[in-house]
């Protein structure tokens, strides 16, 4: 472990109101030991580092000037606001993050006063903004109180289609509201799209003109290489009338682009919008990510998330790897399929790297569309290229696959076009919690007419389940895997592709048996062994299909067991629902059948560790074993019986 940083100015800050008594000078000093705190802790904690290195200097003017939490501050998505958190009196549990019991690594309304809106998905800020405008304007009351309204949405976030939904209802209200458009040319992953290059191009021409100057918005005020770049932007608007961009033609004073590190541009800049705005503003402010961290500045990704790291080198402290991660095992598969079959082509949503498209990227550029924070635009891209006649595999994590759930019904299944979803992060993620947990896409998926849906066990299926996409021209088709490492299985030299429908045998038994759907098989096995030392020896199968059931095989082992337990790393509604239901139809409970079901519990569970996650929603071995002891009537004493 580092040792910390000397921060004698930061050690005075309890709260927000402490940066009032402050300079300009000691705003500055107290930004750069914020800097280094936040450093130190992300070391120890691992999360996402450079979003929070890069919106420093922001989080103090945005808190020196404003009032919180009476006005209410909104970071977008939430990655930037370990710093925010570090000001406002949650400092002594800064090296929680993430971590079970810990302090999350989002904005949490019921952590804490300051977080007024919660996030973990992008491009919701200036909506709640508007909407906490709209609340004060029309008398309404919440804790704290009700003030001015700030939205911080950065360049990547901003190329969702809702933050244009928002600007275009926040223009039309005219309601006095503040954005600050946080400029960094980086998100998760390099900006793409139309948007982002205006962005690069930008230079307002005179807004807000009787402050011009104390704003320091002027060309010859811009750092380089800010400058550069504006005076060649402001040569190709010339012909445009004064406040001619796209934000001021939705409604919005557009502010800059200015310097977001340089304290003397943007102290002045946010007192002076902060005292004279009547209706909405667009603060437009170029930073860094990773900004005064060498390792986060140069690396790929600008810090977006690691691992605990040794703060003088920068180094990540990573287990080491037992197997290799699914996404990986997914991204080769597809490569290896595309090879073979030019029609293949990949889509994600501003997540090449996180869903493994990187590597198809990088061999087949012209077949891969990243097509930024947009799941809607790209739900309906894929089921038109399919339409098309191409083999589109959307790739998309779970949590931000619901983005686009209307697309998925109306324009693929209601339409049979067969878009093949990868889903990654399926089940419970671990340290970015509730927000990002894949709980629903097995019953949202599964309930749509036409839809075949399966879940891998191990990754051997998964390479197993991406062949059978790619050989599956009958409608959409889906298949959900886990973040981290598999199982650690042969792997084959290419993937079968499966018999629809058909599930598969794994051990043979007697009095009850398992159905697994999904990567809970490893802990069934577990649970086996343990049930084998009390002299119960279960029949466990992986379903490997959750639509279309495997009948045949359902219906015997029911017949041909006392018990029948269905497990899923998925929310009420989705195997297990199925399961019932074919069972129900089949008259199947009459018979005396003991039929359970092992689902997430119907809560949001908090970040922790996978494994702790699952022991919250009791679906690890201990608690299939105990699942399969309580369904039988067999007393769970210590003591083992047969």
């Amino acid at each position: 472990m580092s040792a910390r940083p000397e921060t004698p100015l930061l050690d005075r800050v309890q709260s927000p109101a402490d940066l009032k008594k402050l300079s300009d000078a000691e705003l500055t000093q107290l930004a750069g030991e914020l800097r280094n705190e936040t450093i130190s802790a992300v070391s120890e904690t691992g999360g996402h580092l450079g979003a929070g290195l890069g919106v420093v200097e922001l989080t103090v003017a945005l808190h020196a000037i404003f009032d919180t939490p009476k006005d209410k501050l909104i970071w977008d998505v939430g990655h930037q606001c370990y710093p925010h958190k570090i000001l406002t009196g949650r400092r002594d549990r800064i090296r929680t993050l993430r971590q079970r019991d810990g302090l999350s690594g989002f904005t949490k309304r019921s952590e804490n006063i300051h977080d007024p809106f919660g996030a973990g998905h992008s491009s919701t800020s200036i909506s709640a903004a508007l909407g906490f405008a709209v609340a004060r304007d029309l008398g309404g009351s919440c804790e704290g109180g009700l003030g001015d309204a700030v939205a911080v949405i950065g360049d990547g976030a901003i190329s969702a289609g809702m933050a244009y939904e928002a600007m275009n209802n926040a223009g039309h209200l005219g309601k006095r509201l503040f954005v600050v458009l946080n400029d960094n040319e980086m998100s998760i992953a390099p900006p793409v799209g139309a948007m982002s290059n205006y962005l690069t191009r930008l230079y307002a021409g005179e807004p807000f003109q009787e402050f011009k100057a104390a704003a320091k918005g002027a060309v010859s005020l811009l750092p380089e290489p800010f400058r550069e770049g504006a005076k060649r932007a402001k040569e190709m608007l010339k012909g445009m009338t004064v406040g001619g961009t796209l934000f001021e033609e939705l409604g919005f004073s557009y502010v800059g682009p200015i310097d977001g590190h340089d304290m003397d541009q943007l102290l002045p800049v946010l007192r002076t919008i902060h005292q004279r705005a009547t209706g909405p503003v667009m603060l437009h402010i170029i930073t860094k990510k990773g900004k005064g961290y060498a390792p986060a500045e140069t690396a790929r990704d600008r810090g977006h998330a690691t691992a605990q790291f040794d703060v003088p080198t920068g180094k990540q402290r990573k287990a080491p790897s037992n197997a290799p991660s699914y996404t990986s095992v997914f991204g080769k598969a597809l490569v290896d399929e595309a090879a073979r079959d030019s029609r293949i082509c990949a889509v994600t949503a501003a997540m090449p790297d996180g869903t493994g498209l990187n590597l198809f990227a990088e061999r087949y550029p012209s077949r891969c569309f990243d097509v930024a924070i947009a799941e809607q635009h790209g739900v309906t891209f894929s089921a038109a290229l399919a339409a098309g006649g191409m083999k589109p595999f959307c790739t998309m994590y779970s949590t931000f696959l619901q983005r686009g759930y209307d697309q998925v019904v109306h324009d693929v299944a209601v339409q049979r076009l067969p878009v093949r979803f990868a889903i990654d992060r399926a089940g419970l993620v671990g340290a970015d919690g509730a927000t990002h947990a894949g709980s629903f896409d097995i019953a949202y998926m599964a309930n749509l007419p036409g839809m075949t849906v399966m879940a891998a066990a191990d990754e051997a299926e998964l390479m197993h389940m991406v062949a059978t996409a790619v050989a599956h021209d009958d409608g959409p088709i889906a298949f959900r895997y886990p973040r981290g490492e598999g199982v650690g299985v042969d792997l084959p030299e290419r993937g079968t592709p499966l018999e629809i429908g058909k599930g598969r045998m794994i051990q043979d038994g007697k009095r009850v048996a398992i159905l697994s759907f999904g990567t809970r098989l490893e802990e069934v096995r577990k649970a086996a062994e343990a049930l084998a030392a009390r002299g119960i020896t279960p029949t466990i199968a992986d379903a490997r299909f959750a639509k279309p059931l495997d009948e045949e095989l359902i219906l015997t082992l029911a017949a041909n067991h006392e018990a029948l337990i269905t497990i899923e790393e998925g929310a009420i509604g989705g195997f297990g629902s199925h399961v019932a239901q074919l069972l129900a139809e089949n008259g199947v409970f009459d018979t005396g059948l003991k039929y359970r079901s092992m689902v997430l519990p119907d809560t949001f569970i908090d970040h922790g560790s996978p494994t702790a996650m699952y022991a919250d929603a009791k679906m690890n071995a201990e608690h299939i074993e105990a699942k399969v002891l309580d369904t039988l009537g067999i007393a769970q004493i210590g003591s083992k019986r047969a």
